[in-house]
């Protein structure tokens, strides 16, 4: 045990009356939902990035917290961050964590000391997983933050850098793999563009089209069994980037054949970025067959930019999971909290606090979600509202042509009236669940 969670219990379910802030209120691993324990749905895990490798700054100040492990620029500190990271799991009881390389190991500017330093921390993750039973959601390699990354990885205009990107990602994808990993996430940072004045965009989509078909290459090739992973993100840091929305990925992806290999990881925050609610691009995933997983967090609806705060809205997220389990649940994905404390939020009881309210909130979505989908209200109301596309006539016109339709129209003098979407009364509908 380290001394920087010192005094701070294992938390544990006590139930909406507790006025315990470091209890669960809502989240009970083992309360049966749809015929599955409230763990399996969620799958919760905790990004190491925010949570540990994160220092408090942001783009007016520096850093805010103070931590053992700081400065990161050695493997004692990195073992240390290690300690303490799984230390918060088991406080916490997640089932799973998730990393970029950056975030575990230190920086050092080649690529033959990352991938080593890269292996050492990795085997002392394996040994505490072992010890702990934590597993390894995903993984991912950082290659947005180093200034070799300024002109995008996959997408950089320097041959060389396309090299290091490619040697990066075989690396972190051997280290998921032996870490028994059941994702690897490719999240594309700076896979965009700042202006179009320096930019060839057909061959920057070519080259990442490229990249990503040699992953999976190298996932079959190496036997790993895990899903391969994209996450959208619409801007920032990049001013336009190509992984825009889940729309815009599956598009990329069926261009260049890798639909049916790599699905997607969501973020809420992105989602919010590209102009869309988290439940409309996970609906577009799931109705384009490439949801994988999901990033839990929030923005601010304030700011214009990626605040990653824990989720706090129980409507939103309860919509969220709705549309999750109409689907069939996550897979092997699974919920990261990609979210991060409050600059001011210094103490490491923030850190467990912040986890366990964005818990609750999840499983109180979870639970609205599951209710939803049983009473059947909102399924229901869908099935009316296109039951006309049901009968034989509907069916053989869509097996038609345009001048047969049209005569039709003529024919049976047909004038349609329009409908009631009945938009407030299903709103109403959702507000009794949440």
């Amino acid at each position: 045990m380290t001394q920087f969670f010192q005094g701070i219990d294992k938390a544990s379910f006590e139930g909406p009356d507790s006025n315990n802030p470091m209890a669960f209120h809502h989240y009970n691993p083992n309360e049966m939902l749809m015929g599955k324990r409230m763990e399996e749905h969620l799958r919760f895990a905790v990004a190491y990035w925010h949570s540990f490798a994160w220092e408090g700054g942001d783009p007016f100040g520096g850093q805010t917290f103070e931590r053992p492990w700081h400065p990161q620029d050695n493997m004692e500190r990195a073992r240390i961050k290690a300690d303490v990271a799984f230390e918060m799991f088991e406080l916490l009881g997640v089932p799973y964590f998730c990393w970029h390389d950056a975030d575990i190991r230190p920086e050092t500017g080649h690529f033959d000391t990352n991938r080593s330093t890269l292996d050492e921390i990795t085997d002392y993750f394996g040994e505490k997983m072992q010890s702990t039973g934590t597993k390894l959601l995903w993984g991912t390699a950082n290659m947005f933050t180093h200034r070799r990354w300024m002109s995008g990885a996959s997408t950089n205009p320097d041959p060389d850098v396309f090299a290091f990107a490619a040697a990066t990602v075989k690396s972190c994808l051997d280290a998921t793999h032996k870490l028994s990993g059941e994702n690897y996430v490719l999240w594309g940072g700076r896979e965009g563009y700042e202006t179009l004045l320096n930019t060839n965009m057909g061959l920057e989509l070519d080259h990442m089209g490229r990249f990503l078909s040699m992953v999976v290459d190298y996932k079959h090739k190496i036997g790993f069994k895990g899903q391969i992973l994209v996450e959208p993100k619409p801007q920032e840091p990049s001013k336009h980037q190509y992984d825009y929305d889940a729309a815009t990925c599956f598009g990329f992806l069926q261009k260049y054949g890798l639909e049916k290999d790599i699905k997607l990881n969501l973020e809420q925050g992105h989602a919010i970025l590209a102009g869309h609610s988290f439940e409309h691009e996970i609906a577009t995933a799931a109705s384009l067959g490439v949801l994988g997983s999901i990033d839990m967090n929030r923005n601010d609806y304030q700011s214009g930019w990626d605040t990653d705060q824990f989720p706090n809205n129980v409507p939103e997220v309860a919509l969220a999971y709705y549309h999750i389990l109409k689907n069939g649940g996550l897979g092997s994905g699974g919920t990261n909290f990609d979210a991060k404390l409050r600059r001011q939020s210094l103490d490491p009881k923030d850190l467990i606090a912040a986890h366990i309210g964005g818990m609750d909130v999840c499983a109180r979505g979870l639970k609205a979600a599951a209710k939803m989908l049983e009473d059947g209200g909102l399924e229901e109301a869908l099935k009316e509202r296109y039951a006309g596309w049901e009968t034989p006539k509907a069916q053989e016109m869509l097996n038609s042509d345009l001048a047969s339709i049209a005569k039709s129209v003529t024919d049976n003098k047909i004038s349609p009236r329009p409908v009631s979407g009945q938009q407030e009364i299903l709103e109403n509908y959702v507000n009794r669940f949440v």
